[in-house]
């Protein structure tokens, strides 16, 4: 009589390695645990994270699921010698109903949460500390720091740099003069469209001093991939100092869209 004690082992096995996956996927602390997301650095972003873990733990098990089913299959039914060939269904109502409804739920759960999530994300509070109007444009950035009255355009030749204080919420207005542009800043996990004759806007509360690099995540033109930029998130002190500055260079006030593409190039 043939043991089980290998197909057990085997077993056991793929149950741990799915528990370990599962569990690691648990995790924020990790680049694992993340599933390929940065650190988030603001206050919004963990919620992102959740949504984006429980994706995948939900396809992950699913996955297995079906996995599992198909080995089922392949193993307890395989063909032996001697076998009759099994009776042909045409059509079997439940498992159609199965297939049908099934995904069905799968979708409507994805569904409810990401509604869920994206509501609060992209609720406009109007709490924030300051407004800064990002203007995108081919090829470059520009920031107007309403409250401050001072903008800043970059040094030709580099990134230009957005300044934010670290633990204050900030309002972004989005606008373009030419094309639709999306403003993306990984580490905020959070991005927006820009889109012309037509202001969007988000809010979003940095919460972690250091430099992030920020992209248009929307396919825009032939030099789409030159539309990088940095965000500095820093104190309020080094942020006051650094408008401060603006100012002294005589970047007081702010671009429209199209003064903004003039100023930048």
């Amino acid at each position: 009589m043939k043991s089980n004690a290998p197909h057990k082992r085997t077993a056991t096995l793929s149950m741990t390695f799915v528990t370990v996956a599962l569990l690691a996927g648990c995790s924020n602390d990790s680049e694992y645990g993340r599933l390929g997301m940065p650190a988030p650095a603001t206050e919004e972003g963990p919620r992102i994270l959740s949504l984006w873990q429980g994706s995948w733990l939900a396809a992950m098990v699913v996955g297995v699921f079906v996995w599992g089913l198909l080995i089922w299959a392949i193993v307890a039914y395989r063909r032996r010698e001697g076998d009759p060939l099994p009776s042909q269904i045409r059509y079997s109502v439940p498992i159609e109903i199965l297939y049908t409804v099934a995904p069905l739920l799968m979708i409507l759960v994805l569904f409810y949460f990401t509604q869920r999530d994206q509501t609060i994300l992209t609720k406009i509070s109007n709490e924030q500390t300051h407004s800064v109007n990002v203007v995108g444009w081919r090829w470059s950035w520009a920031f107007n720091y309403e409250e401050e009255k001072a903008y800043d355009v970059g040094t030709p030749g580099e990134r230009p740099t957005l300044w934010l204080p670290v633990d204050e919420k900030v309002k972004f207005v989005l606008t373009s003069p030419d094309v639709i542009h999306s403003f993306w800043v990984p580490a905020f996990l959070m991005k927006m469209d820009i889109v012309p004759g037509r202001r969007n806007a988000f809010e979003v509360t940095p919460n972690k001093l250091g430099t992030f690099v920020g992209k248009c995540a929307e396919l825009c033109g032939v030099d789409h991939s030159r539309m990088l930029f940095n965000v500095k998130v820093v104190s309020r002190a080094d942020y006051d100092l650094h408008i401060a500055e603006l100012k002294a260079k005589g970047q007081q006030g702010s671009l429209d869209s199209g003064r903004a593409k003039v100023a930048g190039e």
